[in-house]
This record gives structure tokens, sequence and C-alpha cells, in this order.
């Protein structure tokens, strides 16, 4: 899609975070945007900060779990900008504990956010692209998904390897029918996101990716998430080093569980 401006796009979890970034990225190309949020006052705050700028943003308070948020979101766009373009499903959520002390509700929780919402976000706007025959989406994901590093966020490590698998398939499918799809795999990036998660087990040790991955700006993300578009680029993750990673696992899969026991990269003390 190497046009941007007039396009329409969709960000859900756009109030904060990457999910914001992406948005004024957007903007700032001519792109008019949908933020939805399930918090109205971090959606309104970022759709006026994009109209101060001189973008086209309107905010939509939605919780993506509720079953019919989609499609209101799919008519929002459509009453408001007559057509969508660009669909970045990006709002998830993290849960932390000890993997036989989180209830099976819990998993079903976080799998419903982070992997069910998209397939009914698909559900609402994939007929509409597949009818103008143009549009690209983006997927959330996460390194968590790509490989293991840590135990205690298991259900949000595996819905997000089943995002990758998801959208990896939509890609089979949906570029030949002119629509580009774009995973992207965020490693740590300076968001709100532990702040908000739900921890079942004080003092776990918390686990990152690895100590060669620096702490990123959620602007820098919005960035390369408009030139993936752009560039119709499926894999973008936020750090290149991380392609390292995944060869290493590649040729060696037990060796690298047994390096990911013996070398754990902790980066916080443990929470009390």
């Amino acid at each position: 899609m190497q046009h941007l401006a007039g396009k329409a796009a969709l960000v859900t979890g756009g109030g904060n975070g990457i999910g914001r970034a992406i948005a004024e990225a957007l903007a700032a190309r001519d792109v008019r945007v949908l933020i939805a949020d399930i918090d109205p006052h971090a959606a309104a705050d970022a759709a006026a900060a994009i109209a101060t700028a001189g973008g086209a943003a309107i905010a939509v308070a939605c919780d993506i779990a509720e079953p019919d948020c989609f499609e209101r979101l799919r008519d929002r766009m459509i009453s408001a900008f007559g057509r969508t373009d660009i669909v970045v499903n990006n709002a998830g959520i993290l849960l932390s504990g000890l993997p036989l002390e989180i209830p099976v509700a819990e998993w079903q929780r976080v799998f419903d956010i982070n992997l069910m919402a998209v397939v009914r976000s698909n559900a609402a706007f994939l007929p509409g692209l597949i009818a103008q025959g143009a549009g690209h989406l983006v997927n959330t994901a996460s390194f968590a998904g790509l490989y293991g590093y840590a135990y205690d966020r298991l259900p949000y490590a595996a819905s997000k390897a089943a995002l990758i698998s998801l959208s990896e398939g939509l890609a089979l499918y949906l570029r030949p029918l002119g629509i580009g799809v774009t995973c992207l795999c965020p490693g740590p990036v300076r968001t709100t996101i532990m702040s908000r998660a739900k921890f079942l087990n004080a003092g776990l040790e918390i686990r990152a990716p690895g100590p060669q991955f620096a702490l990123q700006e959620p602007e820098t993300v919005g960035a390369q998430v408009v030139e993936a578009i752009r560039e119709n680029r499926f894999f973008l993750p936020t750090d290149p080093q991380v392609r390292d990673v995944l060869i290493r696992r590649a040729t060696d899969f037990d060796g690298f569980v047994e390096h990911q026991i013996a070398h754990p990269h902790i980066v916080v003390p443990a929470r009390t």
C-alpha cells in the first residue's frame, strides 16, 4: 500500500502505548483513524492529540471482548469515513502467574482478547476488504510468541504464538486477493502493559527476551508499522536481532531450551 493519504484505519487499543503510536504515525501520513479503546478517556485524548497535530481521528470506546464490538466498529468506520482500508488489531492483555495456579477461566479470558478478538475482527472486516480488493491487516503479536523465555505468562505467550500462526495463514490467503498482512512482534517497548497486567503470584521473577534487546519507544514502533504497511512486509520484529535467536532455536531446539533454562534474563526484582 504505497499511497496512504486519504485511507481509513481502525486501531484497537489505540488510546496509549504502541496502539496510540501507530495511530499517530498513520495520521501523520494523512490516514483518517478511528481509535478504539476500552478506556474512553485515553481514546478521546489520543484522537484530540491527532486533531491538534492536523490529522483526522475519532474515538470510540469499545471492549473487544464484547461479541458485537467489531460490527459496531465496522459500521462506525463506514459512517465516519465511508470505508475501511487498514485494520490494526493491537489491543491485548497480559497475565502473570505460575502455570498450575492460573485458572482455566483466566486462560479463556486472555485467549478471548488476544486471539479470538482478531477472529471476530476478521469476520467483521474481511468481507469488505476482499470485496474492494485492497487493504491491509496488522496483528500485534510479541517476541513471547516467537520463542520461550518465561514461564509466568503462558496464556499470553500461547495466545501470541497462535496469533502469529493465524497471521501467516491469513497472508497466504489474502495477499493474492490484494490485501496485505503484517505480523508485528514487539520486543521490549516502553508501554503500560505490565502496570495493567494481572499478577496472580507475588514474588515471581520477571524474565525478558534477552539482554541484547534494548527498551524501545512506542513512536519508533509506530513508524516501523507504517513502513511495513507501505512495503507490504509480513514479519515485523521491533528489533532485527531476534532473527538470530530464531535461527539458533531452529538449529538446535533442545539445546535452545536448555540454554533458556540455564540463562534466564531477569529484568526487575521480584514483585512483593
